[in-house]
């Protein structure tokens, strides 16, 4: 069997390094995800968690991008960021959550804006599914210039009611009309 090799850039700010994520970033992920932060996907049980990690890391190799780790320059490791595409989603999405104490100091923003400029020539569109009650990320979203897009498709099994989805870039892939008989 021959070995395949993905390149995942690292990226920096005068703040942060982004990187490719590490078997050691998991425990912080876990709790993370079992967390109330973790709303869009809900939380994680800690195998539900651990397949969700391994997903994000193999997205590099299926897609050529995925979620980097952030580190603080000199600190730990606080948030994710980057682009994604599971297969419920109809659009590539930059996505970020913050691990635990690390809010309002805008690393969020900063993080998603430097992965967010990296994709910029990577993928034709760029949307963020945000939970509608989740006011902090709506905020980052319109920091980063998105604007909501009602008509853009929504992830296989959300609602109107719970979703909104921010548009960075691209042409708008409407959402389906499901006849009900």
């Amino acid at each position: 069997m021959s070995g395949v090799t993905v390149h995942i850039p690292t990226l920096e700010t005068a703040r942060l390094t982004l990187r490719a994520l590490r078997l050691g970033d998991f425990e912080a992920y876990a709790a993370t995800f079992a967390s109330p932060r973790s709303r869009f996907m809900g939380t994680l049980t800690r195998r539900e968690a651990w397949n969700s990690f391994a997903s994000e890391a193999v997205d590099w190799l299926f897609r050529g991008h995925g979620i980097w780790a952030i580190d603080l320059k000199g600190g730990p490791h606080i948030v994710l960021t980057g682009i994604g595409q599971p297969d419920h989603f109809p659009e590539p999405e930059i996505g970020w959550i913050l691990h635990d104490g690390h809010e309002g100091h805008g690393y969020a923003t900063e993080a998603a804006e430097t992965a967010r400029d990296w994709a910029r020539n990577r993928v034709t569109s760029l949307v963020s599914y945000i939970d509608l009650a989740n006011h902090r990320s709506i905020s980052v979203a319109r920091r980063l210039g998105a604007t909501a897009d009602p008509r853009a498709a929504l992830p296989r099994g959300e609602t109107a009611d719970e979703t909104v989805v921010y548009r960075h870039w691209g042409k708008t892939a409407t959402r389906r009309k499901v006849a009900i008989a």
